[in-house]
């Protein structure tokens, strides 16, 4: 006997099309019938990676005396956050409102109309540490409910007065200076663990955002303290057991200070934003480590994540046959079991299993001193094919638009950066499915895909994402269509989030259905905030297309945020990044060449170095002067090596002209040609590399 989850395409929603709770998804058929029977809402909103949620299903939602008292009483709606981050952003700022926290499980109780006036997270199933049982809290609430009604609607009055405070922030009386960055390294150095590195103690989050800003912090001043930030982070999490040491890719977070022992759930989201910071450090460091990170992170995706249709999936589940961690662990008689002595002599050491058990009698694999993977190669493979014998942990399927946007954005830029084809055969084949699959008939972006079926309009952070890395799969195959399809992202997102009264953008569009509050989120936490990835889109988009009103709404959006990146910069990493980029210098990069020529050379210095603050455009030069790189999906060989393979305007797109970095620049004697330009002054054009180098690296 199924509910009526057993409609729904989410996996997490899913999990509960089974329980005997009569659940709903979201939408106007539960509130109707709550309306209608005078019932409150019980909300329970969760993730399909998330192990406590699946404590609290097992232990409360699978009991049917206590899914009786909630069908009964309530009318029963339960969410997936990924799917509908509007819903969760607002209903957690209730919960932390009513608490002081939040987190998932996440239960909230609202009136029919989706006034919360009650809230929490995990409940137990009996009275355990001070938290009382869920089926005392729901006898509280359906009591007060029918016997205090008027004291349940006056807090669901204070709790909704509160609600959306961000939608209300004031200009910032700080200008957009560097001091800014300054103010914002120096907290975050404060809180440095110059031990494990991360800041403060556990459990400890990777924060890829904030060390994508002290990088660039880093690049911006040479300041030698920001480097040992960073270094020390990316390395000490590399070789723990938050990094999977055998199949690649990075664990949600490590609940010890020393990137040990992870919390086992793997979200597309972290990888995504990993495998661009250690390709980023990479190339400012040459740490070979941070290179082959990279890959094996992008090799996890991509065989791993990615569906035959070209989408990436969202999440590994932490449990498999109802264990944490119960894939990933290893004891010393099951390593000598796959190996010979000789080879066990070596692994075990080598991944710390002779320093006693860290996991529950087992061993979490972490690198116990300096790596060496070419010597150890053979064993991780065969340690790596043993491994996927058992039973893995569970897969949540749906694509997610916005996700899919960071993930496209490692590929290719990974791609280019690393000569790559396969990456960015990779990213092409995602943009593609995304913008084919997932835009209904009038072009409005969708949230959600699973088996075929997209839905749900998409938000902010969907626009924004997607539109990001279009811009950087345009940079790796120089081919038009992507920077177009970039650009009327960027036209829509202004049209649908913009507010002229706020100069800032909501997260749900103009055309998004009515909520108790419209949203607008300006915090990046684990996943960058829809606002501030827009921000520096625009501003990338601004620079490649000379769009004035991009810049202008760019700049109008981040001016309030100064005094917050400076005073807390943790939450907002990637507002931080922006910044870095607006106040420059931008190095512009145009790259022109004769179809018969290649542009390699070139092509390889500008992307083979750290360069945050650049864009880069390029086009094959016809008799009539710059042409656009082909329409057509990029495949192994025609890719960063050959970017120059094919010619010819492409019908029904405009020519390469239309870019302004590209307007007016020929070939010197019909050789690959680079033009670079900063602060609106360009360098004499240069047809060779190490002399492209020099300019690059003023």
């Amino acid at each position: 006997m199924t509910n009526r989850l057993a409609r729904e395409t989410s996996p997490y929603l899913l999990q509960h099309a089974g329980n005997p709770v009569d659940w709903y998804p979201w939408g106007d058929e539960a509130f109707a019938r709550a309306r209608a029977e005078d019932r409150p809402i019980l909300l329970s909103i969760g993730y399909s990676a998330c192990h406590w949620c699946h404590v609290m299903e097992r232990e409360s939602f699978e009991d049917a005396d206590t899914a009786r008292l909630m069908n009964e009483r309530f009318v029963s709606v339960k969410v997936d956050r990924e799917e509908r981050p509007d819903v969760d952003q607002i209903y957690m700022e209730a919960v932390q409102a009513m608490t002081g926290h939040g987190g998932w499980p996440m239960t909230v109780c609202l009136t029919p109309d989706g006034v919360p006036f009650y809230g929490g997270t995990y409940f137990p199933p009996v009275d355990r540490q001070g938290m009382p049982s869920f089926r005392r809290v729901l006898l509280a609430i359906s009591e007060a409910w029918r016997e205090r009604r008027s004291e349940v609607l006056e807090s669901g009055r204070e709790i909704s007065s509160q609600l959306n405070r961000t939608a209300h922030l004031r200009r910032a009386q700080t200008l957009l200076t560097d001091e800014v960055l300054f103010s914002a390294f120096h907290a975050l150095s404060a809180q440095f663990d110059e031990t494990w590195g991360g800041t403060g103690g556990a459990p400890k989050f990777p924060q890829p955002m904030s060390w994508e800003f002290v990088l660039r912090f880093w690049k911006r001043t040479g300041n030698d303290h920001a480097r040992q930030m960073v270094d020390t982070t990316l390395t000490r999490m590399a070789r723990g057991g938050i990094y999977d040491q055998l199949g690649g890719g990075f664990a949600r977070y490590s609940v010890d200070a020393q990137w040990l022992v992870p919390h086992f759930e793997k979200m597309l989201y972290d990888n995504a934003q990993l495998a661009s910071l250690y390709l980023h450090a990479w190339l400012a460091f040459g740490a070979g480590e941070y290179r082959r990170v990279v890959e094996e992170t992008l090799d996890y995706l991509r065989d791993r994540m990615t569906d035959a249709a070209g989408g990436f999936y969202s999440a590994e589940d932490a449990d498999s046959e109802g264990h944490e961690g119960k894939f990933y662990v290893w004891t010393p008689d099951e390593i000598r079991g796959v190996l010979s002595r000789d080879e066990a002599e070596l692994a075990l050491p080598y991944w710390g299993l002779d320093q006693g058990p860290n996991f529950e009698g087992k061993h979490i694999l972490f690198v116990a001193a300096a790596p060496d993977p070419e010597r150890i190669a053979g064993i991780r493979r065969a340690l790596f094919e043993t491994r996927e014998r058992r039973v893995r942990p569970g897969r949540d399927d749906k694509v997610l638009a916005s996700w899919n946007g960071l993930a496209c954005r490692a590929f290719a830029e990974a791609g280019r950066a690393l000569g790559r084809d396969d990456y960015v055969a990779v990213a092409v084949t995602n943009a593609d499915f995304v913008l084919g699959k997932m835009r209904d008939r009038d072009g409005r972006l969708l949230r959600t895909w699973k088996a075929g079926a997209a839905k749900l309009k998409g938000y902010l952070e969907d626009y924004a994402m997607v539109a990001a890395a279009l811009v950087d799969v345009y940079e790796a195959t120089f081919d038009r269509r992507w920077l177009d399809e970039a650009r009327g992202l960027a036209d829509d997102m202004l049209r649908l989030f913009w507010d002229d009264a706020t100069e800032g953008f909501y997260d749900t569009g103009s055309d998004h259905e009515p909520l108790i509050v419209r949203p607008r989120n300006l915090f990046d936490n684990a996943v960058p905030c829809g606002s501030s990835v827009a921000i520096e889109t625009l501003l990338r988009l601004a620079t490649l297309t000379g769009e004035g009103r991009y810049a202008s709404r760019a700049t109008a959006a981040l001016r309030p945020m100064a005094d917050l990146m400076a005073r807390h910069p943790g939450g907002f990493g990637r507002f931080l990044c922006a910044l870095d980029f607006n106040l420059g210098p931008v190095a512009e990069v145009a790259l022109v060449w004769p179809p018969d020529r290649d542009p390699t050379p070139l092509v390889a210095t500008v992307f083979h170095r750290y360069l945050p603050n650049r864009v880069v455009a390029g086009a094959v030069v016809g008799m009539g002067g710059p042409e656009m790189a082909p329409h057509s999906p990029q495949t192994p060989g025609s890719g960063p090596g050959d970017p120059g393979r094919s010619s010819g305007i492409v019908a029904g797109h405009g020519a390469a002209s239309d870019i302004p970095l590209l307007e007016g620049r020929a070939t010197i004697d019909a050789r690959p040609t680079a033009y670079v330009c900063r602060n609106y002054t360009c360098q004499l054009p240069v047809t060779d590399a190490d002399e492209l180098a020099r300019q690059l690296d003023v």
